[in-house]
């Protein structure tokens, strides 16, 4: 992470500082990344972006369980951001950026409204719970009792969870959209998800799933991504890919950057743990370091 932040300090200055007819040749990224230094910046997304129950929790409502740690966070100190806004709230789907999302004691306003004309950076981490990807594990947890060495919860869901993935591709559209017309000068981010589980082996009983259910779940993750990438090149953002390098960081690996149901670190069953938001962290800063070249 050291790295990244000490290159972001450097690439900022150099690129706020260039001449104005240089800065007209350079790519509209850089001419929005030489606006982030002491610009305002504004994180949505779900709870792999709030960071539920890593230390220290913040915010209003709390019910949203937002990090002092999370990767907005971190993104926000290393680059030094004017204005900082994290509106990423637990639990949170597309429609919960768009309109107020009802928790525990409380309200989260629509995620959008905290982007402003004057926003220069948005990262955007959402679409997990459109597909139900969490409560899906959690199912496929009690199925796998029933058959551990075959595939119950393939058998369950089918093509259902790929159906989904698909669903929520025009809401993902939808959002970059609004982002751009309330902030047409902001370098627009969609994070991808961080690795969840290896591709074949699980890890009964940190990871309860059944064998052939293991790979059939990475599969529907890694369509996920992909979708967001897509989703992202179309709607005008620049895509952050966690999900690659995740092979020995899952959640049956002792160097894990998610948490399995059974946790070791602070931080909610089948999510980030800090050391998950810090890679996230470093992968959107070397993201728009590169945006600058």
């Amino acid at each position: 992470m050291r790295r990244w932040i000490a290159l972001a300090a450097i690439l900022l200055p150099i690129v706020a500082g260039a001449p104005a007819h240089a800065a007209r040749r350079l790519p509209a990224e850089a001419q929005a990344l030489a606006r982030l230094a002491g610009g305002r910046y504004v994180a949505m997304g779900d709870s792999f972006t709030a960071g539920p129950l890593i230390p220290r929790q913040h915010g209003k409502p709390f019910a949203c369980l937002r990090s002092d740690h999370n990767y907005p966070s971190l993104v926000a100190h290393a680059l030094r951001a004017g204005a900082f806004a994290d509106v990423s709230c637990s639990a949170a789907t597309t429609a919960d950026l768009f309109g107020p999302q009802h928790v525990l004691l409380g309200d989260n306003p629509a995620q959008l409204s905290a982007v402003t004309p004057d926003t220069a950076l948005v990262t955007v981490g959402i679409g997990g719970n459109d597909v139900g990807f969490s409560k899906t594990l959690y199912t496929c947890a009690g199925l796998s009792i029933t058959a551990p060495k075959g595939a119950p919860c393939m058998k369950h869901f089918g093509s259902a969870l790929t159906d989904r993935v698909a669903a929520a591709g025009p809401k993902i559209s939808s959002v970059l959209q609004t982002v751009h017309q309330r902030a047409p000068r902001a370098l627009v981010l969609v994070i991808g998800y961080l690795r969840i589980l290896p591709s074949s082996a699980g890890c009964w009983p940190s990871v309860p799933a059944a064998a052939g259910d293991v790979a059939y779940l990475d599969r529907v993750e890694r369509s996920l991504n992909r979708m967001l990438a897509d989703e992202a090149r179309k709607g005008g953002a620049l895509f952050v890919d966690d999900y690659r390098g995740g092979t020995g960081h899952d959640m049956c690996s002792a160097h894990r950057w998610v948490e399995p149901i059974l946790i070791s670190h602070a931080a909610m069953p089948v999510h980030p743990n800090a050391l998950g938001m810090r890679v996230v962290a470093g992968r959107v800063v070397a993201t728009l370091a590169a945006a600058a070249r």
